[in-house]
C-alpha cells in the first residue's frame, strides 16, 4: 500500500513543480541563478555540517560505539536513501542499522539507538516547527501559517502515543512473535532479531534522561544550522533575508514536507511551500522559486555523491571479505 501511495505521488509532484515553473517564469528563474553563478555549489559542502551535529547525537545514543565521522558518512547516506530512492519511509533507517553494524556487531543495540533516535527526530521536528511558527508570526502576523500551526496541533498526540507505546516495552516482541506466527521462525527477514532484547536495549536508552536531552539539543542544533543553508542561499540570489526569517521558511517548508510523506522526496510541495513561505517574508516570486529550486538541486548533488560513496563502499567490502 505504502509503495502504491509512493507511486502515485510522483505525478502529483511533477504536476505542481511543472506549474510552478509556468506560472513563475522559467526565463527569469534561470537568470536569477545565473546571476548568483557558481558561488551556489558552496551549499552542496555546506550541508555536510548539520548532519555532522545529528550525527553527534546518534553517536551518544550509541554510547560512543562507532567514530563520529563514521556516523556522519552513514547519517549522509540515510538522508540521501529516504529523499532520493523510491523505499518506504524507513528505508534510510533500515540502510543505517545495516551500515552502523559495520562497527557495532550488535544488532539490537545499533537498532535502539535509531528507534530511539527517530522518535527524537520527531519531538524535534515539532520544536523546530513551533520555532518556525513563533517566528513567523512575530514577523508577519503569520496569516498564511495558520493552516500549518493548526495542523500541527491536531496531529500532536500521534507522537506522544507512539513514544508511550515504545517506552512501555514489549512492543517489538510482540511484533516478532506476530511476525513468527505469520512467516514462520525459520524465515529470512526473522534472521538475527531478537524482539525481547530490542525492548530492552530501548528501554535502557529511554531511562537516560540527560543523553536524552543532549541528543535532542545536537539535533535541534543541527536544524538550526541548516537553516542557514537558506539564509545563505536568499543571500546569494540577491535578495537576503534576516537569520529569523530563515529559519522560519526552512522550519514550516520541513513541517509541510513531512506533512506530504506520501509525494516522494516532497517534489513540488517542498518547492511550494518555500515560494509561499519566502513571499511572505518579502522575497520576489520569482527569486523565492529560484531558492526552491537551488535547495533541490544541492539535495539531489548531495544525495548522488553519498549514494554513489555507499555503493563504492559495498564493493570494496565484499573485496575485502572475498579475499
Amino acid at each position: 500500500m505504502t509503495r502504491w501511495f509512493k507511486w502515485a505521488g510522483w505525478p502529483i509532484g511533477i504536476a505542481i513543480l511543472i506549474a510552478l515553473v509556468v506560472r513563475n517564469g522559467a526565463g527569469d528563474v534561470v537568470h536569477i541563478i545565473g546571476e548568483a553563478g557558481f558561488a551556489l555549489l558552496w551549499l552542496v559542502p555546506f550541508h555536510a555540517l548539520p548532519l555532522l551535529l545529528d550525527a553527534r547525537a546518534w553517536q551518544l545514543l550509541l554510547r560512543g560505539r562507532a567514530p563520529l565521522v563514521f556516523l556522519w558518512w552513514v547519517a549522509t547516506v540515510r538522508e540521501a536513501v529516504g529523499r532520493l530512492l523510491p523505499v518506504v519511509g524507513v528505508g534510510g533507517e533500515i540502510v543505517g542499522i545495516r551500515l552502523a553494524r559495520w562497527h557495532v556487531s550488535d544488532a539490537s543495540r545499533v537498532s535502539a539507538s535509531v528507534i530511539v533516535e527517530v522518535l527524537i527526530t520527531i519531538a524535534v521536528q515539532y520544536a523546530f516547527s513551533a520555532l518556525g511558527l513563533v517566528l513567523i508570526f512575530a514577523s508577519t502576523g503569520g496569516a498564511g501559517a495558520k493552516t500549518i500551526a493548526l495542523a500541527l496541533a491536531m496531529s500532536l498526540p500521534l507522537p506522544f502515543v507512539t513514544i508511550a507505546l515504545v517506552r512501555r516495552g514489549g512492543l517489538f516482541h510482540a511484533i516478532e512473535r506476530f511476525a513468527v506466527r505469520a512467516l514462520g521462525s525459520e524465515h529470512r527477514l526473522l534472521q538475527g532479531i531478537d524482539g525481547k532484547r530490542l525492548d530492552e536495549e530501548i528501554d535502557a536508552l529511554m531511562r537516560k534522561t540527560g543523553m536524552l536531552v543532549r541528543a535532542f539539543a545536537w539535533q535541534l542544533a543541527g536544524y538550526v544550522l541548516g537553516a542557514l543553508e537558506t539564509y545563505w542561499a536568499l543571500a546569494l540570489l540577491g535578495h537576503p533575508v534576516s537569520i529569523g526569517g530563515a529559519i522560519a521558511i526552512e522550519a514550516l517548508t520541513q513541517a509541510v514536507r513531512h506533512a506530504a510523506f506520501m509525494v516522494p522526496a516532497g517534489l513540488g510541495v517542498q518547492e511550494a511551500a518555500v515560494v509561499l513561505l519566502a513571499q511572505m517574508f518579502g522575497v520576489d516570486r520569482e527569486v523565492a522559486l529560484s531558492l526552491a529550486l537551488v535547495k533541490r538541486m544541492r539535495e539531489v548533488v548531495f544525495g548522488c555523491a553519498a549514494l554513489a560513496s555507499w555503493q563504492w563502499a559495498e564493493l570494496s567490502r565484499g573485496r575485502n571479505l572475498v579475499r
